[in-house]
């Protein structure tokens, strides 16, 4: 087994003709983490590096000291994701059975995949949301249900991606409470540094490059102050030819 965390070594990623990610290095240990940047910067295509769902063209990549392209019913046990649109992680049509599922994907009978699913519901205060059909529930609502999923099963680490892209403020303020609480290391990927202010370390990524790797309240200004440069320049108006 390597080392625990997140390791990251010479990380790249190409389609072709087009490079994404080229030469990335680093060992993701602290509990708040997160990676910032511009759209196009190469965020989500890290995020779907560590979670295993593309393998890396160059380099290596390890979760808890595993590949996580190799054994997935291990991974899901140790990484957990929340997408930016719960519609595209939703796959059943009520709360219980969409939490059930991924602890079935462990291989729990169904009863006791259900009756864990209860058990988290409970925990959180929304016990009655069980029966609910999911196309009732807000945009907000489908978002915690995403994350308590993921929370049944438990893992060490959760990959979250834009987590509070088309929130209003009050759903964002309880998600940001219930992700507070969480013990588990939660790796954040998201343009907007307001996001990451509790941060514990934080990556900017720009270009498929690591620009800058450290503590929050020393990467954040910095990334404010190059995203304010180039707002104030007018470099999109030309067309492209």
């Amino acid at each position: 087994m390597g080392a625990s965390g997140i390791l990251i070594d010479g990380l790249g990623y190409e389609l072709p003709g087009r490079r994404i990610l080229s030469g990335l290095s680093a060992h993701l240990t602290e509990r708040r983490i997160g990676v910032v940047g511009r759209n196009g910067s190469g965020k989500t295509t890290l995020l779907r590096l560590i979670a295993g769902l593309i393998a890396p063209s160059t380099g290596m990549i390890e979760v808890e000291g595993m590949n996580p392209t190799g054994d997935r019913k291990a991974m899901l046990a140790r990484l957990g994701i929340l997408f930016q649109n719960p519609d595209h992680q939703i796959i059943f049509p009520t709360v219980l059975e969409e939490i059930a599922f991924g602890l079935v994907q462990l291989g729990h009978a169904r009863p006791e995949a259900e009756r864990r699913a209860l058990a988290v519901l409970s925990r959180h205060g929304r016990a009655h949301w069980a029966p609910a059909r999911v196309e009732t529930l807000s945009h907000g609502q489908k978002q915690v249900l995403c994350l308590l999923s993921v929370l049944a099963m438990e893992p060490a680490t959760i990959l979250l991606d834009e987590p509070f892209a088309a929130l209003d403020l009050p759903t964002r303020l309880r998600l940001h409470r219930l992700f507070d609480a969480l013990p588990q290391r939660l790796v954040t990927i998201t343009h907007d540094p307001a996001a990451l202010e509790g941060a514990d370390r934080v990556l900017w990524l720009d270009d498929g490059h690591l620009v800058a790797d450290g503590p929050a309240p020393e990467i954040l200004p910095l990334f404010r102050a190059e995203m304010a440069r180039i707002g104030a320049v007018d470099a999109d108006t030309d067309l492209a030819g």
